[in-house]
């Protein structure tokens, strides 16, 4: 049960996310982060205007005491913080509670990065004898090939590919749009899917998506983790892949290859340098192994 003060701050929050162009699952996750909150400063008798910076550090160390895992905590406050913020813009409060919180530290975890010989196999071995393997082939190359995420994989539309020119339109996180060049066997096999393939899904003209389903829809995320799982089952890599290991490893690539981690910035659509810096941190990881394993004196 949530206080009647605590709803309407979450409902001009929400309105304020709205405005903003937020997309509707980020909008409910941020609810869902909230309300626990909400439910928890209701239970402890805490209205919106007299949360502090210690009421805040009570309720992180509950969620650690709980079994939270780091991250999870971390993005809680992130979104406590945003909450706060807002309020203040609002005239609501006098200032955020929550800067003064440090979110707990995070386990550097490196990216699963497949090496290009991996690459090449799974890519060499998805068929083009059926509609759907075409699809597939198309789908996984031109991932590989522009570093894309799940979610803009699944967005693109057939204009979204400028054959002409060489590129790819991506519609990415916060509706930003960047342009990325595409390689000539992604190229090749998204023209393959586009003559053969694409024509024997597609049942409504109306339908503009790239890649559609075996009934014509749109391919949901599930769909490509669900294909791309099958595929590397098939060819015997250890450890899978998800999409997003495809686009660590296009990134780790360039970078191996010696592309500029300012342009590796921008291919990925990440806002800031030190996002990509985790690649830095891939190449440092293989070099050390490299290093311990070949020279004497390591």
């Amino acid at each position: 049960m949530i206080e009647d003060r605590w709803e309407t701050a979450l409902a001009l929050f929400d309105a304020d996310l709205r405005r903003r162009g937020m997309a509707p699952r980020t909008r409910s996750e941020y609810g869902a982060d909230l309300r626990q909150f909400a439910t928890w400063s209701t239970a402890a008798g805490v209205e919106p205007t007299l949360v502090t910076t210690r009421v805040l550090r009570r309720y992180a160390a509950s969620l650690s005491q709980g079994g939270a895992a780091p991250t999870t905590v971390a993005r809680k406050l992130a979104a406590l913080r945003s909450f706060f913020r807002a309020l203040r813009e609002h005239g609501q409060v006098d200032q955020n509670p929550g800067d003064l919180v440090p979110s707990p530290k995070k386990a550097q975890k490196l990216p699963r990065v497949l090496k290009a010989d991996e690459m090449a196999r799974l890519l060499d071995r998805i068929p083009t004898s059926t509609p759907l393997e075409l699809r597939d082939r198309a789908l996984f190359e031109l991932a590989y090939a522009c570093g894309l995420r799940a979610e803009e994989i699944v967005n693109l539309d057939v204009e979204s590919v400028r054959f002409d020119s060489e590129e790819l339109r991506i519609e990415g996180k916060g509706s930003k749009t960047r342009i990325v060049p595409v390689g000539e066997a992604a190229l090749g096999a998204v023209s393959r899917y586009l003559e053969r393939g694409r024509p024997v899904l597609a049942d409504n003209p109306d339908v503009r998506a790239l890649f559609l389903s075996k009934s014509g829809r749109r391919l949901s995320t599930s769909d490509v983790r669900r294909r791309l799982r099958g595929w590397t089952r098939l060819i015997g890599l250890q450890g899978g892949a998800s999409p997003h290991a495809l686009r660590h490893s296009f990134a780790t690539h360039l970078l191996e290859g010696g592309a500029d981690l300012r342009a590796i910035q921008e291919m990925l659509g990440h806002s800031t340098i030190s996002t990509t810096q985790i690649y830095t941190r891939v190449e440092s990881a293989r070099l050390r192994t490299a290093y311990a394993s070949s020279h004497p004196r390591a």
